[in-house]
């Protein structure tokens, strides 16, 4: 695309050099610059962009989107000053993709906890009715004829638009995209146009970011409040009625609104819930009349996922009769309540819980199947809220009969001093123990369980890597649990 076409919806910007050039590419990024593209300079919290311009014009730059006043400017390369180099690319990728998501129905899934799974259920459903869909988030990137690990919840717009480019070309008809608080406040999604809008809960996460609750709240509502005000394409908010910032986000939105819930009065209600080993019942109520459904899926807080899953498809037209059929051939989802079972008479489960509100969930789903007792394997992650760490304790040893605080991905932190965090302000009730390697948290865990015994290994869920330092190796809790049950005896 020629620079003056790409920069065309810019409204005020200053530009040195020729507009005449062919832009094959856009990225902030001077690592992945190549022949031909733009390069944007953008700041974040720990570097200016500005200083990497030498190496963007040696990989091949031939345009740069700046904000700051340069020294010296290189006759041989395009500079175009804005006032806001952020905002201004999430605009101009939307352009250079032809504004992919606009020949989509995008529908974004933003909360602390359930993102990962009701976008999963949401693209299942989908395909369970032959629609192609994709999905972005936590665990991959993945299309027809595309799957890719990712890096972040919520890419960066430049490969986001790349991404929503392709599904178009694939011909994708539904993306379910976990949206992040980071990607909304940082405006990764501003060149998004969202069909549906997807909130499952706001506990404590990201304060370290944020730093209070209200900030964290807000940066979440933005998704909402950027659904926009044109009826050309029919727009849909979710909102969980038993979460109160539903009522703040209500608000916020110009679209319809569709509530799901357990407690409180909603369009799309769960009644008569029984969870046990084998899964999920319960009484689904609607607008469209009642059905019995049965699941896979283990635990109450997954029957709010699966709500706010089928509050999304009930605005796209299934029946209840499409639901209740999908619903009862569903799988579970990688990491979530995950069982690893090598024929061992105690159970044990993995799961992604990384927050208190999280590990409270999955550690009472755990306690109301009823087992002899509940071992916990608990961790916090390193250079993220401090603030978290007693609380996610002590909701360990409230819930859990016997706790393993262990590291989880300690980053540039001191191991020790995050368990410290955790358990410093503890007695020796002789309820847990700290073991710093988290291989030998689980094997201890799984070498003190008695039959009927439930262990929780929660925090990673699905990662299979590990952060120490700054270097990622690999690393599986459930391939560690697994090897420790085979050397125990135990094989499917």
């Amino acid at each position: 695309m020629l620079l003056d076409e790409l920069l065309s919806p810019l409204l005020f910007k200053t530009i040195i050099g020729s507009v005449k050039l062919d832009i094959t590419g856009i990225h902030n990024d001077s690592r992945k610059i190549k022949e031909g593209y733009l390069f944007v300079c953008t700041k974040g919290a720990k570097e200016n962009g500005h200083v990497y311009i030498p190496q963007a014009i040696n990989n091949g730059a031939t345009a740069i989107l700046i904000e700051d006043e340069q020294a010296e400017y290189d006759p041989q390369i395009t500079y175009i000053k804005v006032p806001d180099t952020a905002k201004a690319a999430s605009i101009i990728v939307d352009k250079f993709y032809d504004s992919p998501s606009r020949k989509l129905s995008l529908i974004g899934v933003t909360g602390t906890n359930g993102k990962t799974t009701t976008t999963n259920l949401i693209e299942y459903l989908l395909q369970y009715k032959k629609y192609r869909a994709g999905v972005i988030g936590t665990i991959e990137i993945r299309y027809p004829n595309f799957k890719e690990e990712s890096a972040l919840t919520t890419p960066l717009c430049y490969e986001l638009q790349q991404h929503l480019f392709n599904m178009v070309n694939e011909k994708v008809d539904y993306v379910a995209m976990e949206v992040s608080s980071h990607s909304l406040h940082l405006g990764r999604v501003h060149g998004c146009s969202f069909k549906t809008a997807v909130f499952t809960n706001l506990t404590q996460d990201h304060l370290d970011y944020h730093v209070t609750m209200e900030a964290y709240g807000e940066a979440k509502g933005l998704l909402f409040s950027q659904l926009g005000n044109s009826y050309e394409q029919a727009k849909y908010a979710i909102l969980n009625s038993d979460d109160p910032w539903s009522e703040r986000y209500k608000q916020m939105t110009s679209a319809q609104v569709i509530s799901y819930g357990i407690e409180n009065k909603a369009d799309i209600t769960a009644t008569n819930i029984n969870i046990d080993v084998s899964g999920t019942s319960f009484t689904l109520n609607s607008p469209l009349g009642e059905a019995n459904i049965k699941t896979s899926l283990i635990g109450r807080f997954n029957v709010y996922n699966l709500l706010a899953a089928i509050a999304t498809v009930i605005a796209e037209g299934f029946t209840l009769e499409e639901i209740s059929e999908a619903c009862n051939a569903l799988a579970g989802v990688e990491g979530r309540f995950e069982a690893v079972n090598e024929g061992q008479p105690f159970a044990v489960v993995v799961d992604y819980a990384h927050t208190p509100d999280s590990l409270a969930n999955v550690l009472q789903t755990a306690r109301q199947l009823n087992p002899n007792r509940v071992l916990a394997v608990v961790g916090c992650g390193g250079d993220r809220d401090r603030t978290k760490r007693p609380i996610m304790a002590n909701i360990s040893l409230e819930l859990a009969d016997y706790s393993y605080f262990t590291s989880d991905n300690p980053r540039t932190e001191d191991p020790e001093a995050i368990l410290q965090d955790m358990t410093g302000h503890l007695e020796n009730d002789q309820k847990h123990e700290t073991i710093v390697n988290r291989k030998e948290a689980i094997e201890k865990a799984i070498s003190d369980a008695k039959p009927n015994d439930i262990i929780v290994i929660a925090g990673k869920g699905h990662e299979k890597y590990q952060i120490i330092g700054t270097v990622k190796t690999f690393f599986d809790d459930k391939q560690v649990a697994r090897e420790k049950l085979h050397q125990l005896g135990y094989t499917v």
